[in-house]
């Protein structure tokens, strides 16, 4: 049974009375279909006001749906020959963070990636997106590979956030973030992310620092989630709508700020509409921007990557 968000009901109901419509005219042979007409105008119309006047809090919902398409899909729909790798040789494999050797095209790629589940058991196996430091460590372990084969890295990211749990403390989680941030942003290889679904805090930057960072329409990107930033500020979970709101958290609002390089569109209604064209879109973009990110010399690219990062936050008053 498909996943219904609040503001999706008006719209969810009146495909449901088309529908209904539609089989009790092939049931019945009785043409219906002037009114079907009016109401199939009035389902686009409602998509249309509906999914235009999002408000952020409705983004952040629909960057949670979980029938988005996930970084494995994205492999799938987008990318040939994917080969797996596995381990940070250090503790274990960490299933929230996925990563392996992919190719678009004529051109190969590392390809790195949060992964949630689909279903509950899935998500308890992938801990819900929320990577340990094992997995940052494998990614990073990835990166590394990538620099020393001259190979593009390409990231997707979506998680809530790192995993903040007392084993995870232990094993150094704050310490294999800030030493992935430090390392992405020396790495001497073009670097493409593209957040896909939620974008939280430190667990999003361990594998966000990019020559290019693209946002999806309803996708959101921010240094905590509405929820934990209405807990800080007002003591009150239930006003996560109004956090949502002051982080600025939407593609538009980001790129506006100068924190990503572009937002790629999404079907109306989401990306789980027609995951397919999404896919496409992120293609498109992996390789309009691949070709000129290699022709850029080493150092130029590094400087260039660095120089991005400390404009960031800098203004006047």
């Amino acid at each position: 049974m498909a996943v219904m968000l609040e503001f999706e009901k008006p719209i969810i109901e009146l495909e449901k009375k088309i529908a209904e419509l539609e089989k009790f005219t092939q049931k019945e042979n009785i043409d219906l279909t002037g009114e079907i007409s009016k109401l199939t105008d009035r389902l686009i119309s409602l998509r249309k006001e509906t999914f235009e006047n999002l408000t952020s809090w409705q983004k952040v919902q629909l960057a949670r749906h979980p029938d988005r398409p996930y970084t494995m899909d994205y492999i799938r729909m987008i990318m040939e020959d994917y080969v797996a790798i596995h381990g940070d040789r250090h503790f274990g494999d960490d299933k929230a963070l996925i990563a392996g050797l992919a190719r678009v095209g004529d051109q190969k790629l590392m390809v790195i990636g949060h992964q949630k589940g689909r279903d509950i058991n899935e998500n308890l196996e992938r801990n819900f997106g929320c990577a340990h430091p094992e997995g940052y460590r494998k990614a990073m372990r990835m990166m590394k590979m990538a620099e020393k084969y001259r190979i593009p890295i390409v990231t997707f990211v979506d998680t809530p956030g790192a995993y903040p749990g007392v084993g995870a403390e232990e094993r150094g989680q704050a310490e294999a973030i800030a030493y992935n941030l430090r390392e992405m942003a020396g790495l001497k290889v073009p670097i493409m992310v593209f957040v896909i679904g939620e974008g939280g805090s430190g667990g999003a930057l361990g594998i966000g620092v990019g020559d290019r960072v693209y946002v999806l329409e309803n996708a959101y990107y921010s240094v905590i989630s509405p929820e934990g930033c209405a807990a800080i500020l007002w003591k009150d979970r239930t006003k996560a709508a109004s956090a949502a709101i002051a982080l600025k958290l939407t593609a538009p609002e980001l790129l506006e700020l100068g924190i990503i390089d572009g937002m790629i569109p999404e079907p109306l209604g989401g990306a789980h509409r027609n995951p397919e064209d999404t896919a496409q879109g992120i293609k498109m973009v992996i390789k309009r921007d691949i070709g000129s990110l290699l022709s850029i010399a080493v150092c130029e690219l590094v400087d260039q990557r660095y120089s991005k990062y400390r404009r960031m936050g800098v203004y006047r008053e």
